[in-house]
């Protein structure tokens, strides 16, 4: 499938009328992936890209000619790799964890594991009754049946899963729950009067964006949507797990407050936020924070219009939906992680490997902003509340059927990038990052802030608090 094709399904989905299609330049495949994993990051960046055109558009800006390129877009799927501070690279605490990585079993089939953030290693060690080494975790892993570990770390809110092949991952409960579902998933679930946006210089100006989520998919979201000149605002716990590296690469553009909503007053604090926001994106377990009351309908009904953006990994629906979960658990559920590793050895025994890239996270991100600025334009035209569902199994399921192609190179190379490489100052020093992908003529994508210090913020909106500082 072709980018213009991929970007005519992901707008017909969202039930817009036809928008012009980006340039696309360039042509899959670029990483060392049969997959289409440029054409997909092209097509769903593309489509928000369009969307926050024709919102410009309809505040009184002009029709632009949008384009990306292939080879950019493959690269925002590594975003992070760019991040540079001081001239000195980042740590990725994961990367070397024993916990995390791909582990034969007893039965002979392999499992991802994922300890997720640090504070999860031990309790998956304990599970394992193993120490914190490759090799004592890859011994004790040996001594399982893969289905009963699997049933085993959900049972104890940890991550990981069994690799599949794309048609037994079609013929579980979960695969069945998803198989009808698009990339993009998006409902009117309320009534309210039509949006009113002024004129301005940037397609988003004014639109303000709670980011309740950590760790790259939902990051990636709230990143996109700053680029269009959206007001956001990162929201969490201090006491909450999250990787340095990860909040700097999609940090840029955003506030940083910090609000523990099991507290009583800051849950309090976050509803008189929601009250002048325009999009609310959740990527927490389904079910997380609707055990404290931060619910679609219960958000619909406290700011009417607002859009709730949800995140997951494996879904809204079905028996995995509450399950913790991360792109490389979604690449070996839905069958990517065991085509790659065929095509990595050439060889159809062979071990399984991930895509060399963030794939599912990061388009997952774009599709996310893609509906949450369609459910911008709906709300503009004809009003109403909205919900939009994006998940990485539903993202690497679309991601497969956009074809593989015959040859893929056996690696990928960062030259031709200097047009989107940026540099900014942050509070702890330089910070070197990869820019917005999108050209836009008339509009060019910007962030107008480098990454905050996590909670440097206070939770408020900077217009309101102005606003109401002049009554």
């Amino acid at each position: 499938m072709s980018p213009r094709k991929a970007f005519e399904f992901l707008n017909r989905i969202t039930g817009l009328a036809p928008l012009s299609a980006p340039v696309f330049e360039g042509a899959d495949p670029i990483l060392a992936t049969p997959f289409r994993c440029a054409e997909a990051a092209a097509s769903s960046l593309g489509l928000s890209a369009v969307i926050a055109g024709e919102i410009w558009r309809l505040r009184g800006g002009d029709r632009q000619e949008i384009a990306l390129d292939l080879n950019a877009a493959a690269a925002s799927l590594l975003s992070f790799t760019f991040i540079r501070r001081d001239g000195a690279t980042l740590p990725r605490p994961a990367e070397n964890a024993a916990t995390v990585g791909l582990y034969r079993c007893g039965d002979g089939r392999w499992i991802h594991l994922h300890g997720g953030f640090p504070r999860q290693w031990p309790r998956t060690l304990d599970l394992l009754n193993a120490k914190d080494t490759r090799e004592a975790v890859a011994a004790a892993v040996a001594k399982w049946n893969s289905y009963a570990l699997e049933e085993s770390l959900a049972f104890m809110n940890l991550a990981g899963c069994v690799v599949r092949t794309r048609e037994e991952w079609a013929e579980t409960a979960q695969g069945r729950a998803l198989a009808n579902t698009a990339p993009i998933v998006l409902k009117k679930i309320g009534e309210a009067p039509p949006l009113r946006l002024s004129e301005s210089a940037m397609p988003l100006d004014g639109v303000r964006v709670l980011d309740l989520t950590r760790v790259l998919a939902g990051p990636s979201a709230g990143r996109t949507l700053a680029s269009y000149g959206a007001e956001v605002l990162n929201v969490r716990a201090e006491r909450l797990d999250t990787t340095e590296l990860f909040d700097l690469d999609t940090g840029s553009g955003k506030r940083s407050a910090f609000l523990d909503l099991v507290k009583p007053a800051d849950a309090e604090r976050l509803r008189q936020l929601v009250r002048n926001a325009h999009v609310f994106v959740d990527s927490y377990r389904p079910g997380a924070l609707a055990k404290l009351g931060f619910t679609p309908a219960a958000l619909a009904h406290v700011a009417r219009g607002i859009t709730y953006v949800s995140v997951s990994c494996y879904g809204h629906d079905g028996p995995w939906a509450g399950r913790r979960g991360w792109e490389q658990l979604a690449q070996s559920a839905t069958g990517i992680a065991h085509e790659q590793g065929q095509f990595k050895s050439k060889s159809r025994d062979a071990a399984p490997a991930l895509i060399p890239a963030a794939a599912c996270d990061y388009v997952t991100g774009y599709l996310a902003a893609a509906g949450a600025a369609a459910a911008l334009l709906r709300r503009i035209r004809e009003g109403g509340s909205w919900h939009v569902q994006v998940s990485l199994g539903a993202t690497a399921m679309w991601l497969q059927s956009l074809g593989k192609a015959d040859a893929a190179p056996q690696s990928w190379s960062a030259q031709g990038l200097d047009r989107y490489l940026q540099s900014c100052e942050t509070a702890d020093g330089r910070l070197d990052r990869l820019g917005p992908v999108v050209r836009m003529p008339k509009t060019p994508p910007a962030w107008r802030n480098p990454p905050p210090v996590p909670g440097s913020d206070a939770p408020e909106w900077p217009d309101t608090r102005e606003e109401m500082h002049a009554a």
